[in-house]
């Protein structure tokens, strides 16, 4: 379990990201995760990346917010274990089939991310929702953790007669894509839309032959990151290495 979230830059000779690890620093702050520990972010700002270079921060366990690439360097912890898909390789269990099925009058679109009144108001319901200490606005999350130059970035609305239930803000090339965020409409968790949003993003990277799906950080035993792992089969960073789930 050593050194899950410590990947860094280190070891990666000749590599498009490990000739940028000089322009990375460590910035402490509270846990996110709520952990009883400082987190310590190894983090630097970009203008802008290739696709090759932001995949190979994604296969080392990096994630963004906003112009901000970022991994987990915390002392005395490594519970923050990157987690992916492969989109051939996912088969989907009874409880998704199950989700799919029962959302079939969901309309998926395609979109240029967007600073909409109408999704702003969604954002700041499930933010309230979720976040009833209000730390953060929905305006403060799409400018400072969605909006970036560093990534092709747009966003999947899923809609059920024509009224928002909805946004998956995503990141994507040719080779990989990244789920950045989802928000959905409280009121319809008997979707289970996080469910539903993993599952059309795989079958997004499916039909486009779309190798791996980035889902983010897993927290073993954290209750609102559980549902990830029921995707199987996944891979896991462990120890630097990417590691099949079964």
């Amino acid at each position: 379990m050593a050194g899950r979230g410590k990947s860094g830059g280190r070891g990666w000779p000749g590599s498009i990201a490990g000739n940028l690890e000089r322009f990375f620093i460590h910035s402490v702050a509270e846990c996110p995760y709520g952990m009883n520990t400082d987190a310590v972010y190894h983090q630097a700002i970009f203008g802008q990346l290739t696709d090759e270079a932001m995949g190979e921060f994604l296969v080392r366990g990096y994630r963004r917010n906003g112009n901000c690439i970022y991994t987990m360097h915390c002392r005395n912890c490594d519970a923050c274990v990157p987690i992916r898909l492969r989109a051939e390789s996912f088969r989907p269990n009874r409880n998704q089939r199950r989700v799919w099925k029962k959302n079939q009058d969901v309309a998926v679109e395609i979109a240029p991310l967007t600073m909409s009144r109408e999704n702003l108001t969604l954002l700041q319901r499930f933010l309230s929702t979720r976040f009833p200490e209000g730390r953060s606005s929905a305006e403060s999350y799409y400018s400072g953790f969605f909006i970036t130059s560093i990534a092709r970035c747009f966003e999947i609305r899923y809609r059920v007669d024509g009224n928002l239930l909805g946004v998956a803000i995503v990141d994507a090339a040719p080779d990989w894509m990244n789920a950045v965020y989802f928000f959905f409409d409280p009121e319809q968790g008997w979707r289970s839309p996080g469910t539903l949003n993993i599952l059309t993003l795989n079958h997004i990277c499916k039909t486009q032959k779309i190798e791996h799906l980035y889902l983010g950080y897993w927290i073993g035993g954290h209750p609102s990151m559980s549902y990830k792992a029921a995707f199987r089969p996944h891979e896991l960073l462990l120890d630097g290495l990417w590691q099949q789930q079964l």
